[in-house]
């Protein structure tokens, strides 16, 4: 059929009512997002953004209400899809930007896909990886990973991947949204050793939208974290208090989910790999530690300070 491309759309977009399919690659994914309240009778308040890109460049691209459960856990990251019937709308101001793996690709952000049940009822396909075609020019997904010797020169807010072996996972806590809230965030904290240091790579992990991944990591698996960003309390020494913490968009894989990831590729992710075929794993075990509280970043030293 006749396609046409994000770029096209762009110059186009006010002067259509309908358009042509698109093919896109799956590049971000954000966490899914419940907005219901009690006064609104919706049937399945439910939203997912993803970041989907063509040879022209990278778009938002937004999954709405009961599309989501049908559709949101087959929409990977590396996923392609064709696209028919979808909406086009100005893009939302506020939302998480995710860093693009390619710096040099072309964003589009004033206008967003927008995918509905109904006006119109979008048409969604997946287009299995062996049958996507070089010719399409599509782009294929990039990493940005970082190993733990890299991260003290990194600044505040920097966005990383990493992967790492995990020694350490605290028990799940949880912190208000708000003050006086009654809603709550769930996150743990993990270490992960890649080799290149002494230290551990110190990860505050938010429960993202993966809860059979969250709830399974424990030591000795094979951590990948996307999207992270870098935290350093730049006031005390910068260098004890820096860890990683989860984005909006941020993946996480442990050991039986790396299968068929794109960064299964990436140099980083292979030499990482090599370091662990190095490792006596009866060694690695004593060092590992589960369960517990963990204060970070620690109080300080006497109390007149805390």
């Amino acid at each position: 059929s006749k396609l046409t491309s994000l770029g096209q759309l762009e110059m186009t977009w006010r002067s259509r009512v309908h358009f042509h399919p698109l093919l896109v690659r799956v590049l971000h994914k954000s966490r899914l997002r419940y907005y219901g309240k009690p006064e609104k009778k919706l049937h399945m308040p439910y939203q997912a953004y993803f970041e989907v890109a063509d040879g022209s460049g990278m778009m938002s691209m937004v999954l709405w209400n009961s599309l989501c459960p049908e559709w949101y856990n087959s929409m990977k990251v590396g996923t392609v899809l064709l696209l028919e019937q979808y909406a086009i709308k100005t893009s939302y101001p506020f939302k998480t930007q995710p860093t693009p793996g390619d710096s040099q690709m072309k964003r589009f952000a004033t206008i967003e896909i927008s995918l509905n049940v109904r006006d119109p009822p979008t048409k969604i396909s997946i287009i299995p990886e062996e049958m996507v075609k070089p010719e399409w020019g599509l782009p294929e997904v990039k990493y940005r990973f970082i190993t733990r010797s890299e991260l003290d020169d990194l600044p505040n807010n920097h966005s990383c991947d990493v992967i790492g072996l995990v020694t350490f996972v605290g028990r799940a806590e949880r912190a208000r949204k708000r003050e006086h809230g009654e809603d709550f965030w769930l996150y743990r904290w993990a270490h992960a050793i890649d080799g290149t240091s002494d230290q551990p790579f110190i990860l505050e992990l938010f429960a993202t939208s993966q809860p059979d991944v969250f709830e399974h990591i424990h030591p000795m698996t094979y951590l990948v974290c996307t999207q992270m960003r870098v935290v350093r309390d730049l006031t005390e020494n910068p260098s004890s208090t820096i860890y990683l913490t989860t984005s909006n968009e941020s993946q996480i894989f442990i050991t039986g989910w790396h299968k068929g990831q794109p960064y299964t590729k990436d140099t980083k992710v292979k030499n990482f790999i090599q370091w662990t075929k190095t490792q006596s794993e009866a060694d690695q075990m004593k060092k590992t530690v589960i369960g517990g509280y963990y204060p970070f970043p620690r109080p300080p030293n006497n109390f007149l300070k805390y």
